[in-house]
């Protein structure tokens, strides 16, 4: 397959999933077809395509080679309305769903005479060829002629003079033979959307509209493509006459440049070849299920906002809720997610950044040690100097990187990419519960490093990754952290996804001690109805389970004797059910975890507590112990694909006191600015870690000092909303 073919069938792409992830009869889910929905006003992303036509083909030189970036001007003679565009690298331009009628097309190229067509007639539901060839510099404006689209599969194509018999001519004519066969495929899509429109009622509802430039990017190769063309724009006035010839014609003001011009349709068909584009995965968790309101060539947008009120039952005075990576403040409205970002993607150079603001950018920072210098009361860890927190801590995801055309595609990537360990998504917005499990809640929500993601086939991806540690900005001790995921969806209803993380020397102070951990999922769609109306429209469950020991520099995992075992086991599963054309939904499930040693429970925030102050009310030392679990009932109400409004109840356990009671877990007074120290039960601080000195110095006796309040069980109650566009 040569460059410019694949570059084309990769632009194209797109189109198969949009085709095929919403038609509207069911199809059995073990044939492997791709998913088959009822439309809903409500749920729908794609609405009914009017019945417009085209024009498209390819600009050329006076050679007969495809000409770049040539202005193309497409007027309808009746004056109602103007299009223009720019050629791509190979001389291919296009002009969707135009009006049907009576149109004028003018070329304009640097170094060539105007080239104009007078006429080209433009057929509903069909899409008309016009090859446009560059006239001499010296000569003046030439007009030519199209022909009308013949019935079925012919499209109208303007005479292009012959190509030289050079090796760059036949890359062009091979283009040609290629771009052929796209066209003829568009002309089907075209036709077969046609006849249903004839059928469909002309007023699109509100919630099916997408204000979007076009298809989404397909450079990632692992995001749904929806095909929303921008509509025609109305004319001022008609049709411009052919233009005298110039060396270098100027652009019409209204022609966007081509970063910013939607993305090129692709052909109509089931797409076989990007990513796992053959089939719907929206149902899945951790898995967003919405198609982007906005995109370009260059850039799709993304806005995330994530608002809750908890209850906390054992109403702590402070409003500090302890152990969670999700929950930290009861009886208030909190903002927990405000991130604005997006990515960008340019002739396979791609990137992503996302910001992170609200809770999310103060509570998971405090989870890492490692790059703690400096900026936190009470910091006893952090390697070297500069402030990494504070560089990174409004930043959850900042990366770029490459796409190779390598078998169904390679990308490599290096920055603060997300985390898959635990099967949860960092964004609360794309998961089927707000508070995940021990397992979930405790691991990585990001890596710091590179990665590697290669797709050998379009069901299959090995991402091998290089990272400084275990979430954290910076590398704790002398290794870096090696780890990879293996992810298989061979049907639509079914997901399995290996992660696993080693090598890493991810504890301060203990430099000979490695961490290993396997997190292993699988994901089954079991039931599947979506044209049941108001009734059940589909069941899931998932499954998770992790394993992971530290060992080296005198600690043995789960050998040896209690006193030096470092481990963790955990396990969760959820079931889901939709019902109301996906409208509704309830998640019922919960987990447990084992972790003696402690390294993966998280630190109660004591007196302001984080991982590089620790405190000496809840030390985390080798074969000490903490065993959790966990259940929650979930309700979710999505109206739009960009709004979810839910509610949840759960209760958590733990065999230690580690969640805060009534008294809470701040001091008197506020925190004193030494949580690594005991504090005296005045809020001042004792100025050491030692139970026997503390007291001596709080002025003698267990009384003289201050204890949190920690208890065993916490049972909460949350309301929200999440937004995502």
């Amino acid at each position: 397959m040569n460059v410019h073919k694949y570059l084309l069938r990769v632009l194209i792409a797109p189109l198969a999933f949009a085709l095929v992830a919403f038609p509207t009869k069911g199809a059995d889910e073990n044939s492997g077809a791709a998913p088959q929905k009822e439309a809903s006003p409500d749920t729908a992303v794609h609405s009914p395509v009017p019945a417009y036509g085209a024009i498209t083909g390819i600009t050329r030189t006076l050679a007969g080679l495809p000409l770049a970036s040539a202005t193309v001007t497409a007027a309808k003679l009746d004056g109602t309305g103007i299009r223009a565009t720019i050629s791509g690298s190979d001389g291919i331009y296009s002009f969707a769903d135009l009006v049907p009628g009576t149109y004028s097309l003018t070329m304009q190229a640097d170094g060539y005479a105007d080239r104009s067509v007078a006429s080209v007639q433009v057929n509903a539901g069909r899409a008309t060829r016009v090859d446009i060839p560059a006239g001499s510099a010296a000569a003046p404006p030439v007009t030519i002629s199209a022909n009308t689209p013949v019935t079925g599969l012919a499209v109208a194509s303007a005479t292009v003079p012959p190509p030289q018999a050079d090796s760059a001519a036949k890359e062009g004519a091979s283009n040609g033979i290629f771009f052929n066969r796209w066209l003829n495929g568009i002309d089907r899509a075209y036709a077969a959307k046609a006849a249903k429109t004839a059928a469909a009622a002309t007023k699109v509802p509100d919630s099916a509209k997408v204000a979007s430039l076009g298809v989404p990017p397909v450079t990632a190769l692992d995001r749904p493509t929806p095909d929303k063309p921008a509509p025609d724009a109305p004319a001022p006035q008609a049709a411009p006459a052919p233009a005298t010839a110039s060396p270098a014609p100027a652009t019409p003001a209204n022609v966007l440049p081509d970063a910013l011009s939607a993305p090129d349709p692709p052909p109509p068909g089931v797409d076989n070849f990007t990513p796992f584009a053959f089939g719907d995965f929206s149902w899945m968790n951790a898995t967003t299920r919405n198609n982007p309101v906005l995109d370009t060539k260059f850039f799709t947008p993304e806005i995330r906002f994530d608002t809750n009120f908890m209850e906390d039952f054992n109403q702590p005075v402070d409003h500090t809720i302890v152990g969670a990576t999700e929950s930290f403040r009861s009886g208030e409205i909190q903002l927990e997610q405000i991130s604005v970002g997006g990515d960008f993607h340019w002739q396979n150079v791609r990137g992503r950044v996302l910001t992170m603001d609200g809770l999310f950018a103060t509570t998971t920072p405090r989870n890492d040690a490692s790059s703690a210098t400096g900026s936190g009361n009470g910091n006893t860890g952090g390697v070297g100097q500069w402030d990494l927190q504070s560089a990174y801590k409004y930043v959850s995801e900042a990366w770029g990187g490459y796409h190779f055309n390598v078998n169904h595609g390679l990308n490599v990537d290096a920055g603060i990419f997300v985390s898959y360990i635990g099967l949860f998504s960092y964004y609360n917005f794309d998961n089927w519960t707000y508070q995940p499990s021990y397992v979930s809640s405790n691991t990585p929500w990001f890596f710091n490093g590179v990665r590697i993601q290669w797709f050998p086939t379009n069901k299959m991806k090995f991402e091998p990754w290089i990272i400084n540690g275990w979430q954290s900005y910076a590398k704790f001790n002398g290794h870096l952290g090696l780890g990879g995921q293996f992810l298989w969806q061979p049907q639509e209803w079914l997901k399995i996804v290996a992660n696993q993380y080693g090598y890493g020397q991810d504890n301060l102070g203990l430099p000979k001690t490695e961490r290993i951990h396997t997190d292993d999922s699988i994901e089954v769609r079991y039931y599947n109805n979506p044209n049941k109306g108001k009734g059940i429209s589909k069941m899931a469950f998932t499954g998770t389970g992790d394993l992971g020991v530290q060992y080296g520099g005198g600690i043995c995992g789960l050998c040896g004797s209690k006193e030096a075992k470092d481990a963790f086991l955990g396990y969760m599963f959820y079931d889901r059910t939709w019902w109301g054309h996906d409208r509704y939904a309830i998640t019922i499930g919960g987990g447990q975890m084992s972790n003696p040693g402690r390294y993966l429970t998280l630190l109660p925030p004591i007196d302001g507590a984080w991982a590089a102050s620790g405190t000496p009310y809840f030390t985390e030392n080798p074969g000490q112990p903490a065993h959790m679990y966990d259940g929650t009932v979930t309700f979710q109400y999505m109206p739009k694909p960009y709004i979810t409004w839910w509610a949840e109840t759960g209760y958590r356990h733990s065999d230690i006191p580690y969640f805060a009671g009534r008294g809470g877990v701040t001091p008197p007074g506020g925190n004193n600015g030494s949580p690594q120290y005991y504090t005296c039960n005045t809020g001042a601080t004792a100025g050491t870690n030692n139970l026997a000195a503390a007291e001596a110095a709080c002025g003698g006796g267990a009384s003289s000092l201050w204890y949190p309040d920690l208890r065993h069980s916490e049972t909460k109650l949350s309301v929200g909303v999440m937004v995502k566009f």
